[in-house]
């Protein structure tokens, strides 16, 4: 059977909340889809809702469940750290609500906000335009500056935990694997249904990201591959996810989820063979593949990526390729000697023949040189679009998407804002 990614949204139909009434999913439970979706889970005595995504998200999902439900909000449940599930908690929640999340979380949002500038700096390129479209739409609909939450738990999960509210069990369970260390999931037995958060990344049926382009603590494959066990354990009907609309089918689920572990287990060994073998990251992520059998996407993570975050989980920032790695000297630094011992004109005759020949990025290391000794030239900027575009024509992937629009953007040209990719 193909892949279910081929049947789902990619990352570019992400949108924020809209605070409209919530859709009403069955058996208890509303959905209000937003930068990450927010569900309410209805009980005897009071609402539980999971997740709240971004602040100015915060008072459109309220809106979207008060719509449907005005009862108390008994408890928050947090399935991991990220700005996009946390940042609504305190319009969100009501006075006494509990807030619920895994143990690792207040590390996790340590880790943000010690880097936010950091990472805020590194993922506008990909998010900023629709995230500032969203916030206009907040401030449409009369909702002002809501400021991001900064979540204090009043209720940790190590590892399980029965929650029990008016009579409904909501299983807590901790998957360290998951897109981060504080990842866990929400199983609601009586209706056989998993809310997984980012369990699997943002995208169900993709490779994860590992660490993603914008720069996070790395994940580990392995963990990854055990995480995705509770799913097994489990054997949901439903799979209701962090993005777009539910999974149903305990057999897909299942098959779904085998297929990714398979997936990344056998890229994890395949990595670490080749190291064993004394192949070098560079041709590893050439050559390692998730085999052919296996049909999943590489709309948010990529093969290539994961098999470097693999090597330096394991081995570090050194790959033992040049003395030069030891040292604070970027590698820029001798591009004005490369220049003028080459000349300008000749390495961009070079790299314009590596992009007839289909090799953009030689193209670009030796565009980047010349540009780097002779901001503007003319010839390497044209060269370094061409190879650009080529890049951007082969890929789906949302975070290299974003990346190579921004580099037409730096190189003077803006890119189609209809490209998006999965």
């Amino acid at each position: 059977m193909p892949g279910i990614h081929r049947e789902r949204p990619g990352a570019g139909a992400m949108t924020g909340a809209t605070g409209d009434p919530a859709v009403d999913l069955g058996a208890g439970l509303a959905m209000s889809p937003g930068w990450s979706n927010s569900y309410l889970v209805r009980t005897d005595d009071g609402r539980v809702v999971v997740n709240t995504g971004m602040g100015f998200e915060g008072p459109l999902h309220r809106r979207a469940y008060d719509a449907v439900d005005t009862s108390q909000v008994r408890a928050v449940v947090l399935t991991q750290g990220h700005y996009d599930h946390v940042g609504g908690v305190d319009v969100v929640k009501d006075t006494d609500s509990d807030v619920v999340a895994q143990a690792n979380f207040t590390m996790w949002r340590d880790d943000n906000e010690r880097l936010e500038a950091f990472r805020s700096r590194n993922s506008a390129f990909a998010f900023m335009d629709a995230i500032l479209a969203a916030m206009e739409h907040a401030r449409s609909v009369g909702v002002g500056a809501v400021p991001q939450a900064r979540p204090e738990p009043t209720v940790l999960v190590e590892d399980r935990l029965v929650l029990t509210v008016g009579g409904r069990e909501l299983h807590l369970v901790a998957t360290p694997g998951g897109e981060t260390f504080d990842s866990m999931v929400v199983w609601l037995p009586d209706c056989r249904t998993l809310l997984s958060g980012n369990l699997f990344g943002p995208l169900f049926g993709h490779v994860p990201n590992l660490v993603t382009i914008r720069g996070d603590r790395y994940r580990d494959a392995l963990m990854y591959v055990d995480s995705l066990d509770v799913v097994h354990e489990l054997a949901p009907e439903r799979l209701v996810t962090g993005h777009f609309d539910p999974v149903v089918g305990a057999d897909r689920i299942l098959e779904e989820t085998a297929t990714l572990q398979e997936a990344m287990r056998s890229v994890h060994d395949q990595t670490v063979e080749g190291m064993n073998a004394g192949a070098d990251v560079w041709t590893l992520m050439r050559t390692v593949q998730v085999p052919a059998h296996l049909d999943v996407g590489e709309g948010y993570g990529q093969t290539k990526w994961n098999v470097r975050a693999i090597w330096e989980h394991y081995a570090g920032w050194f790959h033992h390729r040049s003395t030069t790695e030891l040292y604070g000297v970027h590698p820029s630094a001798v591009a004005t000697d490369l220049v003028a011992a080459a000349g300008a004109d000749a390495l961009v005759d070079r790299a314009r023949a590596h992009v007839v020949a289909g090799r953009p990025v030689e193209a670009l290391q030796l565009t980047d040189v010349v540009l780097a000794a002779e901001p503007g030239h003319p010839g390497a900027v044209e060269v370094a679009l061409a190879a650009t575009d080529h890049l951007l024509g082969a890929t789906g992937n949302f975070w290299e998407r974003a990346w190579l629009r921004r580099s037409l953007t730096k190189l003077g040209r803006a890119a189609d804002p209809a490209g998006g990719g999965d």
